[in-house]
């Protein structure tokens, strides 16, 4: 009987590491949110997690993917797969770009060093936020090798963007976004209601729920102060150096942008432009005929304005409207690898993510962006296999349909 209990049972060695403990017992994207909820205090999770007003446009983003339905082809000999291709003449593992993301640090203290080291062992680009919490060359040492884009914003201060940007090309960042979907700042009503800032103020309820979240308390009070990094020193009105999002905002952030901004972007910057926050084909359409290399098509997550268009459902109008004239990028909603491939099949280059990885820092720091970039990789591999593609030229518009 003892032989036969052994033979269909095995027992699994315990795990010390409480980290990886718990990554191993995650399935999905929807479980490192359960689990960065958990870690995290709740006007941190929440600032990560919303988005604005109602948060429809924060749902579409991801619910639009599951309209779309597999046309899979078999029989195909699928045994050797290959997902590279390349973003700007450059290599990368797959289709991927992990978006900038700002006041990363707020969900572990490594912040942009962790994710950007996690991507360059993937294989894929990352970028960094003008209102990132590490330094552009901080950035640069911890991944070398590894390609790396800056985002920016058009600024009333247009020497700052310069200086910034020349810091970047100096550092060895390949690629610009330029934002243009924050002429104002989206109202985030969680962040009304919690009363979040950043930095965060220090306040009763701030500190109760540090308490009950030590770890993330622990691991924030050990850490050096968190900044803005490359904006460091830029003083308020009052004369302080404490720069917040809010003030930020309404001090630089410049609601003149127009289109003759390209032509300044271009005057100190002479590698791939990536416009973010494209929403309308006429806009794709007067990008590339500003020179634009790459379109992303993105809502900001659902962070700015509620009932705006989902990327996905821009993707198949704006590839039919410039075809191959720039690189089109969805920004926003990819929870899987079948997603990637839904996305690719429309017509899209390349997408972009920013909140699944922000989640997986919170859920398990660096290793939870590792657990996702792998995740998103192995379900690329077996999406294709089961819909018989084996290389990403194999993906095309015959592969998915609008569910009626």
């Amino acid at each position: 009987m003892w032989k036969t209990f052994r033979s269909v049972a095995q027992f699994d060695s315990f795990e010390f590491d409480r980290t990886t403990r718990r990554l191993k017992r995650v399935a999905s994207v929807d479980d490192l949110r359960r689990l960065a909820k958990r870690n995290l205090p709740a006007g941190v999770f929440d600032y990560i997690d919303g988005g604005a007003e109602d948060e429809r446009s924060l749902a579409t983003n991801s619910t639009h993917f599951g309209d779309l339905e597999f046309r899979p082809r078999v029989m195909r000999d699928v045994s050797d797969l290959d997902t590279s291709t390349t973003i700007f003449g450059k290599p990368a593992s797959m289709p991927v770009v992990l978006s900038p993301t700002g006041f990363t640090r707020i969900a572990h203290s490594q912040g942009e060093l962790a994710v950007t080291r996690a991507a360059g062992r993937a294989g894929v680009p990352w970028s960094l936020s003008t209102m990132g919490t590490r330094s552009i060359e901080e950035c640069a040492a911890a991944n070398p090798d590894g390609e790396k884009w800056f985002q920016i914003y058009t600024w009333k201060d247009r020497k700052l963007v310069e200086d910034l940007v020349g810091r970047a090309k100096e550092a060895g960042y390949g690629a610009v976004w330029l934002t243009v979907d924050t002429a104002v700042l989206g109202r985030r009503e969680r962040d009304v209601r919690r009363g979040m800032t950043l930095p965060p103020k220090l306040g009763p309820k701030t500190l109760i729920d540090g308490a009950i979240h030590p770890a993330w308390t622990w691991d924030f009070l050990r850490a050096e102060p968190i900044t803005f990094a490359n904006i460091v020193g830029q003083h308020a009105e009052d004369g302080s150096t404490a720069i917040t999002l809010a003030d930020h905002v309404a001090r630089q952030f410049d609601q003149a942008l127009s289109w003759d901004d390209i032509e300044w972007l271009r005057s100190f910057w002479d590698g791939p432009i990536v416009l973010k926050g494209i929403q309308t084909v006429a806009d794709a359409e007067q990008a590339v005929a500003m020179g634009v290399e790459g379109i992303g098509l993105s809502n900001h997550g659902g962070r700015q304005l509620d009932d705006a268009p989902s990327p996905v459902s821009l993707i198949e109008p704006v590839k039919q409207a410039v075809g191959d004239q720039a690189t089109v990028i969805c920004d926003g909603g990819i929870r899987r690898g079948s997603d990637i491939v839904k996305a690719l099949a429309l017509g899209a280059d390349a997408v972009s993510l920013g909140r699944p990885y922000f989640l997986a820092l919170g859920a398990g720091g660096e290793a939870g962006v590792d657990w996702l970039l792998d995740f998103l990789r192995t379900g690329l591999e077996r999406t294709m296999a089961l819909t018989g593609c084996r290389s990403l030229a194999e993906i095309d518009r015959s592969l998915v349909d609008w569910k009626r």
